[in-house]
């Protein structure tokens, strides 16, 4: 499609080596099949709640749910690829994690002319509050999920950095329990690796950077802003698959510069909390006063050094948009490494030279609004008119600190299921999540967001995208991690609370009967 590297196929028709056996398990399966997979899945994961808001502000009609989209055609990652991709991320996030640090701290990289710090300070995510506060470990960016493309020539490149608060973790295991519930055969050939050990991962690194005395136990929570949010059935996945509370700014409070939660037999301390919720409003105190959200007096506690805040307050300005194209000074300067994974080249419309240059050329590149998330504000320009280019050139003359520009990247294609089971290419790309704790942590694979619409490079589930279960194969049998050999030999994880094995059962069991 369009030049773009495909996943599964070499040429029509010729798969590529890895994906040969998937290739010849759909063929056997038929569209059929894959039709009816995709009505069982859509009504388990209404019946799951694995849902998502399809409404919204600019949406018209009430704002409903529907079921999260999982394409049922997975994408597959050899392991020695991956191999390379996981050491690239983990050298990124220790570079990124040095960097907040030395933005509140030592300001190293600044005086050494490498990172401007009129850029820095005028960041939206630029947290003054968190001057001088070096977390419990060091660890600033303890979860991150750096989006990762791959371009035309097949080579892997960072499209942006996600270390506030990344989300999609529960679609990644959600979606792998689905897989093998539903098209079990396709995992016949391959061995996998597993990806349900995240929220144990999770667990382990607020563990290990809570603040808590030799003989004393770590008290985890995980704070949402609530059931309104758009994420909140994963943040309360996520406490119930660690085995934590999950918690609202009403049930917290700070009491002599620590924190505590209100429990029935009174408050008890808090040593690490997983927030879901932005630096604006986790404390009116020291952030936006007028936060119903935020806990009064956090920030107090955490100067303290008495919680720990996951991830890190400030952790933010490390993702901006802008403060991207710096990243691989920053991989040298703070590493002496070169960098694994290499940056989309990027241009900041507020530098003079580099705007004039971008708006000669706004019919080949890609424009992005720097505080902007979900593919808000995007313009492609190859896809956009006459009219849409002037527009856009207007935008960025009038605010051109809000935008950063980057060459297009043709994101790979992988086949998709349609509606009616028969396959279509669509853009793909892939976003891994890492846990730091005393060490980085990277899950096999992660979430490969897929753009359901034809020709569309927006991959976001608000912009009409979902999602793929993607397969990291071991590289030889005896490796240190468990592998689906076949799914007659393996079993998804119970989840615990959860109704959703016996509604997989009975729906595979009818299935089976009309099969």
């Amino acid at each position: 499609m369009d030049g773009s590297y495909d996943e599964v196929f070499a040429a029509p028709g010729q798969p590529r080596a890895h994906a040969s056996a998937l290739a010849g398990a759909l063929a056997e399966l038929g569209p059929d099949a894959l039709a009816d997979a995709g009505r069982m899945r859509d009504s388990i994961f209404l019946q799951q709640g694995i849902t998502f808001d399809a409404g919204g502000p600019d949406a018209d009609g009430p704002v409903r749910d529907r079921p999260f989209p999982l394409d049922l055609v997975p994408r597959i990652i050899p392991g020695e690829e991956w191999r390379r991709i996981k050491r690239g991320l983990a050298q990124r996030i220790r570079a990124l994690n040095a960097f907040v640090d030395d933005v509140y701290h030592g300001r190293e990289i600044v005086h050494e002319g490498i990172v401007p710090w009129e850029l820095i300070v005028s960041r939206s995510a630029f947290a003054r509050a968190a001057h001088g506060i070096r977390p419990p470990g060091g660890v600033y960016c303890h979860v991150s999920g750096c989006d990762l493309v791959r371009d035309a020539d097949g080579s892997w490149k960072v499209l942006e950095d996600n270390v506030r608060t990344p989300s999609g973790i529960s679609y990644v295991l959600e979606n792998r329990v689905a897989m093998t519930r539903l098209l079990p055969g396709l995992f016949g050939s391959y061995r996998v690796r597993p990806v349900d050990h995240y929220p144990a991962l999770l667990r382990a690194a607020l563990t290990e950077v809570a603040p808590t005395s030799a003989e004393e136990e770590a008290t985890v929570v995980v704070w949402t802003p609530g059931p309104f949010n758009s994420a909140y059935f994963e943040h309360a996945f996520l406490a119930r698959q660690m085995g934590v509370e999950l918690v609202e700014a009403s049930d917290l409070v700070v009491r002599d510069a620590a924190c505590y939660i209100r429990t029935t037999n009174g408050l008890e301390r808090v040593h690490a909390i997983y927030r879901r919720i932005d630096d604006d409003f986790i404390d009116p105190l020291e952030f936006r006063p007028d936060s119903l959200l935020g806990v009064p007096g956090l920030m107090r506690a955490y100067r303290a050094g008495a919680v720990a805040i996951v991830n890190a307050v400030g952790t933010g300005v490390a993702d901006d948009k802008a403060v991207y194209p710096h990243v691989p000074e920053m991989i040298r300067f703070y590493l002496g490494e070169e960098p694994i994974l290499a940056n989309v080249r990027t241009y900041l419309m507020g530098d003079p030279e580099q705007r004039r240059a971008a708006l000669e050329r706004l019919d080949q590149i890609v424009v992005k609004p720097v505080d902007e998330s979900g593919g808000k504000g995007v313009f492609i320009g190859p896809g956009a008119s006459d009219e849409e280019i002037a527009r856009q050139a207007a935008e960025i003359q009038r605010r051109p600190e809000r935008w950063i520009a980057q060459e297009l990247v043709r994101l790979s294609t992988c086949p998709t299921a349609s509606p009616r089971g028969e396959l279509v290419s669509r853009h793909v790309d892939l976003r891994p999540f890492a846990v730091f704790g005393e060490d980085i942590h990277i899950v096999p694979g992660g979430l490969t967001r897929v753009a359901l619409r034809a020709g569309s490079m927006i991959v976001n589930s608000s912009q009409g995208g979902g999602s793929k279960d993607t397969w990291v194969l071991e590289e030889q049998a005896g490796e240190d991690t468990a592998a689906i050999a076949h799914p007659g030999d393996w079993a998804p994880p119970e989840l615990p609370g959860r109704r959703q094995a016996g509604a997989w059962s009975s729906q595979q069991q009818q299935q089976q009967q009309q099969g």
